[in-house]
């Protein structure tokens, strides 16, 4: 299913590949849209398409990525294709992300930072459950070491 969303908004949309400018245009479009630039710390991305008509984006890597953000302990798996709709400090109706919660995998479907407070980010899964953290712990690995 997400293939045939990317197929639906692939017409008009930015489409680059190739994996280190796919890596330098992942993290453009997370500081376009105000989001920490570890967000996605995704690996062999190889096609990254923005449609911003309709704030479609999504990114393509070799093989899943499991990651793990130390700061506050969360392993979260990204699959071969993540896709979201993008908005200013915003990413919804999110697919190919899932965090392990005790002993099961839960979907990621909404990453928002609320204007009021701009040291959280909440993540939400399609129940309407959601946790927040601080933004601090999802900076680049680079600016940790």
């Amino acid at each position: 299913m997400t293939s045939q969303h990317i197929a639906t908004h692939r017409e008009k949309a930015e489409i680059h590949t190739g994996e280190s400018l796919c890596k330098q245009k992942s993290l453009e479009l997370l500081e376009e849209i105000h989001l920490p630039m570890g967000l996605l710390p995704l690996d062999d991305i190889v096609e990254v398409g923005y449609n911003r008509t309709t704030g479609f984006v999504w990114l393509k890597q070799k093989k899943r990525k499991d990651h793990r953000f130390l700061k506050i302990g969360r392993q979260v798996s990204y699959d071969t294709e993540v896709t979201a709709f993008v908005e200013n400090r915003r990413m919804r109706r999110l697919t190919g992300v899932k965090t392990k919660e005790l002993l099961f995998w839960v979907s990621i479907s909404d990453i928002y930072v609320d204007e009021k407070d701009l040291e959280k980010i909440t993540f939400g899964n399609p129940t309407g459950i959601s946790r927040t953290f601080p933004v601090s712990a999802f900076e680049l690995e680079e600016e940790k070491k």
